[in-house]
């Protein structure tokens, strides 16, 4: 017999007892905004609360208040299932099965051992090495979570296990808590440099669209390119110094990494047809501008020949459950968002931002609302969650002070994943890594505040010079 599944009914009581209160205050609402627009924001706030208490997984809360916004009228059935046709969500569902070849076929494990094969003589090229791994899988695995944890994860886990490095003995400092501090930041960067290596990231482009900015997955990749590149250069070599293993040579890596490549033996047919797949798709999504070919386009182009190829099954299709979860509770939010907009509270919160904000250079904006935005992370589990809160106002004050538009949006763009850097619950990743007793949270806090200055630095500084010198703005 069957039970009910457990909802903890106690973390409704704040998002609905906040998203009750802004409701009935609607009396006191500023004279610009319409009945309709402030109902709106109460629902939004409801949800976002909700999904950070989460009574219920995001997809469960996001459906709870897709109900109440058509019940109350607050948003037509027409205008809330909108948001299931955005093509940027479609990108998303159709990069997760992307990933699911990679696990599937075992390419994305071959490759983590070649790369440790090649490079695993010394524990930071080591490091880097795997962070290599994490490169190569990022533009088509939007879970960043899948990619880190399903891939990346277990291979460090046994490399630390080789090395004799577990906490269970309290040897994790010989080599474990530096490979695993350091691929977590890995994930951090690998995530901010391509459109389609978060699954936030689709959800920033269809914000800026609505407000008539063009985000393509080529000119993300080319603004995120060379802060990108310094940061995975820059911030291992940081932590080898400020978090250093006791195992600095690790001659013993090569040959694991040869044995496992032994035990999974010679590259199978399925193997080839995934990496063939993943080539043309980079290709199509790289040259999109030139052939006209879509960005969500490609990623059903490269799934319909997983699926010819027999790499991919129906069923592996409707049972990648982290797709479907993410398209239906993107699909809901990116809705909200974009009522906010059409309804006119997101222009009117940025008009009032702006104001407050007059007199100040724009250099001087943008840096105090990526700080704002960096900084309140800590008050978030969930990238997305804070990304569907705060980008769309924060990127319409940004141009409303006069930041040039394309800079702003992807700036905000790259720290909605950078933010990640912050916390030991700030993304899917972070409890995959400081749950694992290599870190303790004390180091994992401590250290985080540190390499966040260094992102900052990094990204706004000579992020805005590079774009400043293609052209971008």
């Amino acid at each position: 017999m069957t039970s009910l599944q457990h909802v903890d009914y106690k973390k409704f009581l704040l998002p609905v007892l906040i998203g009750l209160v802004i409701w009935f205050m609607a009396p006191l609402k500023p004279a610009a905004l319409s009945v309709a627009a402030w109902h709106m924001f109460a629902l939004f706030v409801a949800v976002i609360i909700g999904c950070i208490t989460q009574p219920l997984p995001i997809g469960g809360v996001a459906i709870v208040g897709f109900v109440i916004g058509v019940l109350t009228g607050t948003i037509s059935m027409d205008n809330a299932i909108a948001g299931f046709g955005n093509n940027s969500i479609w990108l998303i569902a159709m990069a997760f099965f992307i990933s699911r070849g990679f696990i599937k076929t075992g390419l994305g494990k071959r490759i983590a051992l070649h790369f440790v094969s090649m490079f695993g003589k010394q524990t930071l090229t080591l490091a880097y090495s795997i962070i290599g791994v994490d490169l190569i899988l990022a533009p088509a695995t939007p879970s960043n979570t899948a990619r880190s944890g399903g891939i990346i994860y277990p291979i460090i886990q046994s490399l630390a296990n080789a090395f004799d490095s577990t906490p269970k003995k309290g040897t994790q400092r010989k080599i474990g808590s530096f490979l695993m501090f350091a691929e977590f930041h890995g994930v951090v960067i690998t995530s901010a440099m391509f459109l389609t290596a978060m699954s936030g990231n689709p959800l920033a482009q269809a914000f800026a669209k609505d407000q008539n900015i063009s985000i393509t997955w080529m000119n993300w990749f080319l603004a995120a390119l060379v802060p990108g590149v310094i940061s995975l250069i820059l911030i291992p070599f940081i932590i080898y110094k400020m978090y250093p293993p006791e195992i600095k040579e690790t001659p013993n890596a090569r040959e694991w990494a040869e044995t496992e490549l032994k035990k999974v033996g010679k590259v199978t047919l399925p193997e080839k047809v995934m990496a063939s797949v993943f080539v043309i798709s980079l290709v199509l999504w790289i040259t999109g501008s030139m052939t006209g070919i879509d960005a969500t386009l490609t990623a059903f182009i490269a799934i319909s020949l997983l699926l010819l190829s027999g790499v991919l099954t129906w069923s592996d299709i409707t049972h990648e459950s982290g797709a479907w979860n993410t398209f239906f509770w993107f699909s809901i939010m990116v809705m909200m968002a974009t009522q906010l907009n059409s309804l006119g509270f997101i222009p009117w919160l940025s008009k009032q931002v702006s104001s407050s904000l007059h007199g100040f250079n724009w250099v001087v904006i943008l840096v105090i609302l990526i700080l704002v935005y960096f900084y309140s992370h800590y008050l978030f589990a969930s990238a997305v969650a804070h990304i569907s809160a705060m980008y769309a106002a924060l990127l319409g004050v940004a141009i409303s002070t006069g930041v040039p538009p394309l800079l702003a949006a992807l700036m905000l763009g790259f720290f909605g994943n950078l933010f990640g850097s912050t916390t030991h619950y700030s993304m899917g990743p972070a409890p995959i890594y400081a749950g694992s007793g290599y870190i303790t949270q004390s180091e994992w806090w401590r250290m985080n505040f540190v390499l966040g200055i260094v992102y900052l630095v990094i990204w706004i500084g000579v992020g805005s010079i590079w774009m400043k010198l293609i052209g971008m703005w």
